[in-house]
């Protein structure tokens, strides 16, 4: 059984049955969520792909760059159930052996930290550069902004400051 709700405070509120809650809590185990640990994404994103291409027998071979970068920046409320859906869902839709952002749920492209992989020299503002250069950073170092501003040479309040920025 998962909740994301406090069940101690549930049953001192009254909200939940407290003979249920000893039944379940015999073995507590807390994880932390899946948009603090952005780098596992990927992981359970190949994890998931691989299951459900055999479940379904396709053969998936790759993960487009863009449909990455869109799961990698979604900030799961779900956590591991709502990606692990996402995945089956875009494995069914995949009609080769990849698969492609079109095949993703369109709210997921909402995210703030979403990265296209459409940035084009020339073309591109700076503006547009500079956003692709840190959410890139910021998801290769798995959310870790000290080491973003270390490999790009800028400061941590900067850093945070830009990854504020793009939320609004």
């Amino acid at each position: 059984a998962a909740t994301n709700r406090d069940l101690h405070e549930e049953v001192r509120s009254g909200r939940f049955r407290e003979d249920l809650y000893y039944r379940l809590n015999v073995i507590r185990v807390q994880t932390p969520t899946l948009r603090t640990r952005r780098g596992d994404v990927s992981v359970l994103v190949h994890h998931f792909a691989a299951k459900y291409a055999a479940q379904n027998e396709k053969q998936i071979r790759e993960i487009s760059p863009d449909a990455m970068s869109i799961l990698e920046a979604y900030d799961w409320p779900g956590n591991v159930r709502e990606l692990e859906n996402v995945v089956e869902r875009a494995v069914v839709l995949a009609e080769a052996d990849r698969i492609d952002a079109r095949h993703l749920p369109g709210h997921l492209g909402d995210s703030p930290f979403a990265v296209s992989a459409e940035v084009r020299v020339p073309g591109s503002s700076l503006m547009d550069l500079e956003r692709y250069a840190i959410l890139k950073t910021y998801e290769y170092t798995g959310g870790n902004t000290k080491q973003t501003a270390d490999m790009l040479g800028i400061s941590v309040r900067k850093i945070q400051y830009k990854l504020k920025e793009y939320r609004t």
